[in-house]
């Protein structure tokens, strides 16, 4: 079983302060007094948001990082002779963990951007189940201060998490642009979106269970803040290539809202999948999963052949249930 967004946290609780605060500043934004109220509560909300909201490392680490002569292993969890375990170093000096899961017959590599309360020894089951059905190269990684990776957990670490491991794939592993899809799941989302709008020959996105940004998790504004962290809904308009949204209707933790309006905002959409009843962590276990991702990764494999990638345009259908999204 893999684990996902809060399962170990129980959640956030936003409180009534920020939302009263996020709230009155953005129907008093016109207003210049306003306005030098937000600079001076800035401080405030941001350690609000990250500490409310953004990371969740399981303490302690569900695996650990040994060497074996001239190669890494992990602890508790199977050798795999088609599994390589990586140590990655990141522009802020940070270490961190990566995994690369070979499939002998790969077309494409997966680069899987974890949620927010998992590491890598909780997520090795889904990974080789993706490689075996999708038939997929897989690159994982943990980010700084998850798992047996060095650091602190921040949203800048995530991104220079996720372009260290983008430049392991293509200076020891050979992958192109065209040949690679990023997979972001709920947090993960972030670091996905942030190294798709700088890639401008990628192949593919995936969005699961995916943010809006970090505030809006929290209370659905509609302008966004200078202070946010992980602002999604600005970077997926910067996306040339084509973008699956996954989202489960009755998901309790990101509102199903959030994958609806990344869609409507992606300049090259496949067909949505929206998992009608399917919450935030157990979207893998539905059937339509896997045969969505596979259709997906057929279209690719077809659009890649002609060279002609063209947005695919589907109408979407508003789900009969879907939660608010709640705090306890």
């Amino acid at each position: 079983m893999w684990i996902c967004d809060y399962e170990k946290s129980g959640g956030v609780n936003s409180g009534p302060g920020i939302v009263a605060e996020l709230q009155g500043l953005e129907e008093r934004r016109g207003d210049l007094w306003w306005q030098y109220l937000l600079i001076f509560i800035m401080g405030n909300v941001t350690s609000s948001v990250a500490a409310r909201f953004a990371f969740f490392p399981p303490d302690p680490p569900t695996y650990g990082v040994y060497r074996d002569g001239s190669k890494f292993c992990m602890t508790r969890i199977p050798r795999d002779s088609n599994m390589d375990v990586l140590v990655l170093d990141t522009k802020p000096g940070n270490k961190i963990v990566a995994t690369y899961w070979r499939h002998p017959y790969a077309r494409f590599t997966l680069l899987y951007s974890h949620g927010n309360a998992a590491d890598l020894g909780q997520m090795h089951e889904l990974f080789m189940e993706l490689r075996a059905h999708l038939r997929v190269n897989v690159m994982s990684y943990d980010y700084s201060g998850y798992g047996a990776s060095s650091g602190k957990a921040t949203e800048l670490n995530t991104y220079a998490d996720i372009e260290a491991v983008y430049n392991c794939l293509k200076r020891d592993y050979g992958v192109k642009q065209e040949d690679l899809i990023l997979y972001g799941q709920s947090v993960g989302s972030g670091p996905t979106l942030h190294l798709a709008s700088r890639l401008q020959r990628l192949r593919a996105v995936v969005l699961h269970s995916a943010i809006l940004s970090g505030i809006r998790v929290l209370y659905p504004v509609k302008m966004t803040f200078w202070f946010d962290i992980f602002k999604n809904i600005d970077k997926i308009q910067q996306v040339k290539c084509p973008v699956l949204v996954v989202h489960g209707t009755n998901d309790e933790i990101v509102d199903w809202s959030h994958g609806k309006r990344l869609w409507e905002l992606c300049k090259e959409k496949y067909e949505p999948l929206w998992i009608e009843g399917g919450g935030h962590c157990n979207l893998e276990l539905y059937p339509e999963y896997i045969r969505h991702l596979r259709k997906f990764m057929h279209s690719m494999e077809r659009l890649s052949a002609t060279n002609n990638i063209k947005p695919i345009q589907q109408t979407h259908q508003q789900p009969r249930h879907n939660k608010c999204l709640k705090f306890s």
